[in-house]
C-alpha cells in the first residue's frame, strides 16, 4: 500500500524517471533522531523506507540509507544503536540496501552561504558522493521550532557533535533557520518525501506522542512540502522562522497561495496537533541562555592513554587529520564527527566535558 502511494506521488509529479535513472547511487537520508522503536513515531518508519528500496531497485538504482543521530547518549555516539532500533538496519539486510552510519563515513567541507557557524560546512561524504539525495524526513512537533519536517531533516548531514555546536553558535531561531536552510541547500536534495503515515505531536521531537494522520507528501520543492504540511497540523507556516529562513535563502516556494496540490491533495486535511508548551517558553528565553549552556554542557572526545594500542584506526579516519602520531587529538582541527570514537576497536576514545567545572559537576556517564 505504501509503495502504490509513493509510485501515484511520483506519477502525478511526472515520474520517477524525472529524478533517477538506472545506474544512479541513490541515498536515501531519512529522519534517525535517536534510538527510537518505529510505533514511537520519532523516527522514519522502515516501511516507507522499505518501498522506496524497493521502487529504486526495479528502476536500477543502487541504494544506500544513511544518517547520524543527534547527541551522545553515555558518553557514546548514538547513530549505530538508532540504526538498529529504528528498524533500518534491518530492512536494508532484508532488501540488499547499503546500510551508512554517517559518524563513520568521514566529513567534506562544503561552502556555506550564510557563514552564520563558519566558512564551510561539514557534511557526511555519502551525501556528497551520492547521484541522487532523497530525503525521507518524519511529520512531526518540535520543542524549539513548533514543526519539524523536510527542511530541518538535512541537519542530520552533519555528523557527530558539530550539530550541538551549531545550536550553540546560532541560538535565535531566525539565524538558526538560516543555518539549516544553508546546510539543506549544500546537501543538493533532489526529492524530498514526508512520512506523515503516524507523526508526533506534543513533546517533539522525540517526546511526544504518536499521532495518526495517514499522510504521504511528496515534492522537490522541501519549504513547499513543509509549508503544507504546517498547515496541515494547524500551523500558520508563516509564523515558523525555520520556514522564514527558508524562504528568505531561496530553498523554495513558502507562500502557501502559489503552491499546487496534486494526486488526493486535492484540498488540505487539517489535522491539528498538540503543540509543545515549551515552544513559546524558548521563544522568549533570553539568547545568551542557550549558547552559554550549551558551552558549558559541550564534550568532545579524548583518547584514553591506558586503553589505546595505538593501532592508528583513529587517525586514519579523521577526515581533518587532528590526530597526531602521539595519539593526542588537535581540537582546533576537530570537527567533532566523532569517527575516531565510532571506528575505534578498542573503545580507546571517549567524551569528556570540555569544561573542567562541567566535568567535575556533571561527569558524561561511560
Amino acid at each position: 500500500m505504501i509503495q502504490t502511494a509513493l509510485e501515484d506521488a511520483a506519477a502525478a509529479l511526472g515520474g520517477w524517471e524525472q529524478y533517477v535513472k538506472s545506474g544512479d547511487k541513490v541515498l536515501l537520508k531519512p529522519n534517525l533522531i535517536a534510538p527510537r522503536r518505529p510505533e514511537e513515531a520519532a523516527t522514519t518508519h522502515p516501511e516507507v523506507l522499505r518501498a522506496l528500496i524497493r521502487i529504486l531497485q526495479a528502476r536500477g538504482c543502487q541504494v544506500f540509507v544513511g544518517d547520524s543521530a543527534g547527541g551522545a547518549i553515555g558518553g557514546t555516539a548514538p547513530t549505530a544503536k538508532a540504526l538498529m532500533v529504528a528498524g533500518f538496519a534491518q530492512v536494508c539486510d532484508e532488501e540488499g540496501a547499503v546500510l551508512l552510519n554517517f559518524d563513520r563515513e568521514g566529513a567534506v567541507p562544503v561552502s556555506s552561504r550564510t557563514k552564520h557557524v563558519g566558512a564551510a560546512f561539514h557534511i557526511a561524504r555519502p551525501i556528497v558522493e551520492a547521484d541522487v539525495v532523497i530525503n525521507v524526513p518524519k511529520l512531526k512537533t518540535h520543542s524549539s521550532a513548533a514543526y519539524t519536517g523536510a527542511v530541518k531533516n538535512t541537519f542530520g548531514c552533519i555528523p557527530g557533535l558539530r550539530k550541538a555546536a551549531y545550536h550553540r553558535d546560532a541560538p535565535d531561531l531566525h539565524v538558526f533557520g538560516e543555518v539549516l536552510a544553508d546546510i539543506h541547500l549544500a546537501c543538493k536534495v533532489q526529492l524530498n518525501i514526508l512520512d506523515g503515515i503516524v507523526g508526533m505531536e506534543g513533546a517533539g521531537p522525540t517526546n511526544g506522542k504518536p499521532r495518526p494522520v495517514g499522510l504521504l507528501l511528496v515534492s522537490d520543492d522541501a519549504l513547499a512540502l513543509d509549508t503544507v504540511a504546517a498547515q496541515v497540523i494547524g500551523l500558520d507556516p508563516q509564523q515558523l522562522e525555520v520556514l522564514q529562513a527558508a524562504a528568505r535563502l531561496g530553498v523554495g516556494e513558502g507562500d502557501p497561495a502559489r503552491i499546487t496540490l496534486l494526486g488526493d491533495m486535492s484540498t488540505i486535511p487539517h489535522v491539528p496537533f498538540l503543540i509543545p508548551t515549551s515552544y513559546k517558553t524558548i521563544r522568549r528565553a533570553p539568547h545568551w541562555l542557550l549558547p552559554a549552556l550549551i558551552d558549558f554542557l559541550r564534550t568532545q572526545p579524548q583518547i584514553d592513554g591506558a586503553i589505546c594500542k595505538q593501532c592508528g584506526i583513529c587517525r586514519g579516519s579523521c577526515p581533518v587529520d587532528a590526530i597526531d602520531t602521539q595519539f593526542k587529538i588537535d581540537y582546533h582541527k576537530c570537527i567533532d564527527c566523532l569517527c575516531c570514537q565510532e571506528l575505534c576497536p578498542h573503545g580507546a576514545v571517549r567524551l569528556v566535558r570540555k569544561n573542567r567545572l562541567a566535568r567535575r559537576l556533571i561527569p558524561v556517564k561511560h
